[in-house]
């Protein structure tokens, strides 16, 4: 069965604090109809839009930046995540000033209110991206590489050189129930020795121990983790709603070494450039395993790699 677009069943509230504003953040997840994807809506700004879209990109230093007809919206990745990884096609966001807001540092606070509000299926078919040959980017000893699958999964490794972080590495299929348990939950982080610099460049002024978790010389400033690699599930986080502005649903293994907003919104650029190395179809067209198999050893020449992160 040819799987469809959704939305939500009814508007969703949520009001916090930005993280790098620290201004008051107001914002109201509304139901849209078919093939309107994920459009924010500057409710200050005389309802100028901005579709959350490859091309409304504006930044992507510390925070994820959509800008559009003069209006910006910024630190958005953390709500598309949400909406990405349970599976809404298309939302309507009214926000009442610049940023979204931060709330606990993670994407539980809008996954729990969007699943407790409901899904509503629409009559369109979802569009999924399906890609046919591996596309990379590196940057330095930053690398992201993009492989064909049938599904969505994510591999993930990060090497700081703190022994609070260290190295991680998770490699997962996302399910929407997945994303909701084992990805959702897992908090943006920061060493403390960055803070200062961040507030000096007039970042992070709404940061704190309830929105984000804080690595001193120490260790961990917060009263405990989520997981024990609560560090690397949270890029997977982020990865997932940079991932959203590529316009459909991906089908690809997306592995990633060192990565950040940057890096990832690079992938996304290369992809949608490389016409050639994908296709757009239905939930029911999918890659024979004769031609997934051709790319399996790609997987080993890169998770193993320990590289160290310049913190």
């Amino acid at each position: 069965m040819v799987e469809t677009q959704r939305t939500l069943a009814r508007p969703v509230e949520v009001e916090g604090i930005g993280l790098h504003s620290g201004t008051p953040a107001r914002l109201t997840i509304n139901p849209a109809g078919c093939d309107q994807g994920i459009v924010f809506v500057r409710r200050d700004q005389g309802r100028r839009e901005i579709p959350a879209a490859h091309a409304s990109l504006q930044g992507s230093s510390f925070a994820t930046t959509l800008a559009s007809g003069g209006s910006a919206v910024s630190t958005v990745e953390h709500l598309l995540s949400a909406l990405h990884g349970l599976g809404v096609d298309s939302a309507r966001i009214e926000v009442d000033g610049p940023e979204v807001p931060i709330l606990d540092g993670s994407a539980r606070p809008f996954v729990e209110p969007i699943l407790a509000a409901g899904f509503r299926c629409l009559r369109t078919p979802r569009r999924y991206l399906t890609l046919r040959r591996p596309i990379a980017v590196s940057h330095g000893e930053k690398e992201i590489v993009a492989l064909p699958a049938n599904d969505f999964q994510a591999t993930y490794a990060i090497d700081f050189p703190h022994p609070a972080i260290g190295y991680q590495t998770v490699t997962m299929s996302i399910s929407e129930t997945i994303y909701a348990s084992s990805i959702a939950p897992a908090r943006t982080f920061c060493l403390l020795r960055d803070v200062e610099a961040m507030k000096d460049a007039g970042l992070a002024r709404g940061g704190s121990l309830e929105n984000a978790v804080v690595v001193g010389e120490e260790g961990v400033l917060n009263p405990s983790l989520r997981f024990p690699d609560e560090f690397v599930r949270h890029k997977v986080l982020d990865l997932i709603g940079d991932l959203a502005l590529v316009g459909s649903r991906l089908r690809a293994h997306v592995i990633v070494i060192k990565g950040g907003h940057r890096l990832h919104a690079s992938l996304i650029g290369r992809i949608l450039a490389s016409r050639a190395a994908w296709a757009i179809g239905t939930s029911e067209e999918r890659l024979p395993a004769a031609h997934l198999r051709r790319f399996a050893h790609l997987m080993d020449r890169l998770v193993p790699r320990r590289v160290a992160l310049t913190a």
